[in-house]
């Protein structure tokens, strides 16, 4: 039988036993108990951290009994005093003391857990999905968890010191398109009807500030029904901000506030603000991303002009179809980038959408190149030296039209950093991207949408070409990126119910559909809105980066996998028919 408490009560946690002398009360879970003859050493654990437990010839012979009946995951509750240990362990923050217990009760025992809870573990990530409570346990997770908790009361007091009201907004809300699908509910009082559950609180918080709130914050969740990878959830949360009467600076400099605060705080590092920046266009240009990485240089070259007229016809033909050749060059890479490794390269950004990858690879005295065969040695020559291609070094080259030339090399630059090891872990390079194109072509209809959603405000100067030529088009918008991860995506919005409307017509949306899905936020707007704008950080994608952790898995409490489902508690899962019958559903085979 467990025992209870009675009136033993926890006083300090077991990495706050610190100083030999300490009189404590200490409880957690057994991490592991050694037996020595008759001497005995548990490890106790809880959030704090791990202590030692020493029990020996001076220990009551009943209590020393019930220690040695303890075993891994054990609850225990231990009064004892802190000592002098004689072995210190310099690796363990209560490495110099250990405890002698006074009293010691057993108040859960456990069985043999699926895999070994520790620090390091060999089990396979499903497998300890499943049994999420005891992966939790692991000092890992409850380190980034409490990272997580440590960013959102930063967060809360920052915008709390800058004037801003903390409001919630709905979880079930009517379904607008915003880019991905909604995760719906049926309601039972209106059927046919459904809610959904909120992709951002984005039309809200933009009604907030029509009601003349100003400053609005919430730490949001958020829902979309779209594919998972390592930086995205089906739910997460975000820190959701809103402000009126600004333009896009002010958003700006709050912000970087905020981080600044945060890494102090959180990190003990400075930053400088105010944070660098980079339009839309030269991010893609320079980097081949929207969210590039630039701890590390190997930036994108335009070598277009130079090989136009050159005998490689894929080089040539390239740039005469209005598209370019560009090259990344990999310095002191040759001896890591072999043939072979080429090739898998080449392989790579096939499957991303280029038709194959060139090469110069010089790691003899002479560069081995894919296109020698059309250069002279003069025109080699040229290229290297423009491109700074030196003995050790490897160029890569994408000759295609730009949308696939660009994010192509984008791609290829962070695996060859990858391979080569070249990205410094302990820099923290945060970025702004702005001017951001208003519009962009789906590939499959062709049609126009928008890049951010309906209600980002375009530049002025492009306002003439929102009908005659939307690919001329940029957007009062913003992302900040942080070491190649986008963090936060924001944008100055529309308050002009006419400008809206027309913006709404300009992506094919017909009077009706107006009306059906957005017409409560355009009606509003004729009662007068104040300029406003605002953005959303990503909390679980902040955490995950200052964490330096893998995945988003690693920084939530209890995650989704790759199919949406979670694995501790089986969910989706089917529900009785009676349940349906009520919302007048009926599930298809």
């Amino acid at each position: 039988m467990a025992e209870s408490m009675g009136n033993l009560r926890r006083t300090h946690g077991c990495g706050e036993v610190t100083d030999p002398g300490m009189e404590v009360v200490v409880g957690g879970f057994v991490q592991k108990v050694r037996k020595l003859g008759n001497l005995m050493f548990i490890t106790l654990r809880d959030r704090s951290g791990v202590v030692q437990l020493a029990f020996g010839d001076d220990t009551d012979r009943e209590m020393f009994d019930k220690a040695a009946s303890c075993h891994s995951e054990y609850v225990l509750l231990v009064k004892g005093t802190a000592v002098q240990r004689e072995s210190i362990n310099p690796d363990m923050p209560t490495g110099r003391i250990e405890i002698k217990p006074s009293e010691l009760r057993i108040l859960a025992k456990a069985e043999t857990t699926p895999f070994v809870v520790s620090d390091e573990v060999s089990a396979n990530e499903d497998l300890r999905l499943k049994y999420r409570y005891l992966d939790l346990r692991r000092a890992p997770l409850q380190h980034n968890l409490m990272m997580r908790h440590k960013i959102a009361k930063c967060a809360r007091e920052y915008f709390y010191a800058n004037d801003f009201i903390e409001i919630e907004t709905p979880m079930m809300m009517k379904s607008t398109p915003e880019g991905a699908r909604d995760y719906l509910i049926p309601s039972r009082v209106h059927p046919g009807s459904f809610y959904a559950l909120p992709q951002s609180p984005q039309i809200y918080k933009q009604l907030l500030m029509v009601a003349g709130m100003e400053r609005y914050i919430q730490l949001a969740r958020c829902f979309r029904d779209e594919d998972l990878r390592a930086d995205r959830q089906p739910e997460f949360t975000q820190i959701d901000l809103e402000m009126s009467f600004v333009d896009v600076e002010d958003i700006l400099e709050i912000t970087e506030g905020f981080v600044k605060k945060l890494v102090q705080d959180v990190l003990g590092r400075e930053i400088t603000t105010p944070l660098p920046r980079l339009s839309y266009a030269e991010a893609m240009r320079r980097y081949g991303s929207d969210k590039p990485d630039t701890r590390f240089g190997m930036e994108i070259q335009d070598v277009s002009e130079l090989v136009k007229d050159s005998g490689f016809g894929v080089f040539s033909g390239a740039v005469q179809a209005g598209g370019s050749v560009r090259c990344i060059v990999a310095k002191q890479a040759a001896k890591i980038l072999s043939r072979k490794e080429i090739d898998k390269l080449t392989e790579m950004v096939r499957g991303i959408g280029a038709k194959g990858l060139a090469f110069i690879r010089w790691a003899e005295e002479k560069p081995s190149c894919s296109f020698a065969k059309f250069f002279s040695e003069d025109a080699m020559t040229a290229l290297t030296d423009a491109i700074d291609c030196r003995q050790g070094d490897v160029a890569l080259f994408v000759a295609d039209r730009n949308a696939v030339t660009l994010p192509t090399l984008g791609a290829l630059r962070l695996e060859v950093a990858r391979k080569l090891n070249i990205i410094p872990e302990d820099k923290l390079n945060f970025l702004w991207i702005t001017q951001f194109p208003f519009f962009e072509k789906d590939e499959e209809t062709g049609a126009w949408v928008a890049m951010h959603h309906p209600f980002t405000m375009p530049e002025e100067e492009c306002l003439p070409y929102l009908e005659s030529d939307p690919g001329k088009v940029t957007a009062k918008a913003y992302d900040l990126v942080l070491n190649g991860i986008e963090l936060c995506s924001g944008s100055m919005r529309i308050t002009d119910f006419e400008l809206q409307e027309k913006m709404f017509r300009a992506l094919g949306l017909t009077d009706e559909e107006i009306e059906a899905k957005f017409g409560f936020l355009v009606e509003a707007y004729r009662y007068g809105a104040p300029p406003h704008g605002g953005l959303g950080i990503g909390l679980d994608r902040l955490t995950m980066v200052l964490c330096q952790a893998e995945s988003l898995r690693d920084v939530v409490a209890f995650p989704k996998v790759k199919d949406a489902s979670e694995l501790m508690s089986q969910c989706p899962s089917p529900v009785e028919q009676e349940n349906l019958d009520v919302l007048g559903i009926t599930v298809k085979p």
